[in-house]
């Protein structure tokens, strides 16, 4: 349902309501300081029980509003991509971007530093999280001042209420174990991203399902997550191929991920794909320029953060959008890491 602009409370009845000076209710709802902690809280109160919404000043409208878009970090393989997306849909809705680095708190467990220092300080109108985790602190201060925000790809689970964009992670790994049954492989070996990062728990549950509808025995010696330590998609590599029954195939659930665990095989003297069948999941540019060209499953990420953007600029003008959750489609990408399991040896 649209909500009709016209109709949201202005300021300066935010002002009158709260029993404060339109300057002062400008300075919570911009995240200024200067303003004592009681007052700010009252007029946060009336800002949430009225359902206000920063509308962008006359000045921001004149020179292009400025929305931030958060990304992991600007060395990932996704951020051309996202910024491709972002660009074209900033482009249409007549925004401004600025990019910005990761989330982090103070030691008070408050938000401070990162984009939230420089939010208070630019008083941009929007926030496009992109891969990011919020916090329940970090949202509250988010909420309370009505800060209009969409995630795209979220790594933990998102806030209730916020809009989302994602990609179907369930289903793509499942695309992944489908193709690699179909080749005729039974043992099948998954490598998960870090325990609680969200759309590799989805890839690897669609990768399960899939298992389980081809009658497939799933093997828990066969599954592993990686962790943030240097070196850990290779270790587990190395774990599962020096198994005494070695998995024919692996499907990993990032094509970065996927790049370490043909250089393993490489080093081990087994040869892509004629002994080791091997998957991916994003279907990064850098897909293309492995040897041989990556088998993976493509994620569109830069309509994922287009379709972000879009949303982003509907929820700034007053007209949300009409699902909370967009899930954009995925699909195998068959190039040549993949293929017949090797025979079985001759006895």
């Amino acid at each position: 349902m649209t909500r009709n602009v016209s109709a949201m409370p202005t300021l300066a009845q935010i002002a009158r309501l709260a029993g404060v000076s339109v300057p002062t209710a400008s300075r919570v709802v911009n995240g200024r300081e200067n303003v004592a902690p009681a007052t700010r809280l009252r007029v946060e109160e009336v800002i949430r029980r009225t359902g206000y919404v920063r509308r962008p000043r006359a000045d921001e409208v004149g020179a292009q509003p400025l929305v931030d878009v958060l990304v992991p970090n600007l060395d990932s393989p996704w951020c051309g991509e996202i910024l491709r997306g972002v660009e074209e849909a900033a482009s249409e809705t007549g925004l401004g971007i600025v990019l910005s680095g990761r989330l982090r708190l103070n030691r008070s467990g408050s938000p401070g530093g990162g984009w939230f220092d420089g939010h208070r300080a630019r008083g941009t109108s929007g926030v496009l999280f992109v891969h990011a985790e919020l916090t329940p602190t970090q949202h509250l201060w988010m909420s309370r001042r009505r800060i209009p925000s969409v995630m795209v790809a979220p790594s933990a689970e998102p806030p209730r209420g916020m809009p989302v964009v994602t990609a179907a992670n369930r289903s793509g790994g499942g695309s992944a174990a489908e193709h690699l049954l179909a080749l005729g492989h039974r043992r099948i070996a998954v490598i998960g991203g870090r325990q609680r990062l969200l759309c590799s728990t989805q890839r690897l549950a669609g990768f399960r399902a899939a298992l389980d509808a081809g009658g497939v025995r799933h093997r828990g010696e066969y599954v592993r997550r990686i962790t943030l330590k240097p070196g850990s998609t290779e270790q587990v590599t190395e774990e599962l191929l020096a198994l005494p029954e070695p998995p024919t195939a692996v499907f990993v659930c990032a094509d970065e991920m996927a790049v370490d665990v043909m250089r393993v095989a490489a080093r081990r003297g087994l040869r892509v794909p004629r002994d080791l069948s091997v998957v991916g999941f994003d279907d990064i540019p850098g897909a293309r320029w492995t040897t041989p060209e990556l088998t993976t499953v493509h994620q569109p990420i830069a309509e994922m953060a287009a379709v972000g953007m879009r949303a982003l600029a509907g929820v700034m003008y007053g007209r949300p959008p009409d699902t909370q959750h967009t899930e954009l489609p995925t699909r195998l990408v068959n190039r040549a890491t993949t293929a017949p399991p090797p025979p079985l040896p001759s006895h």
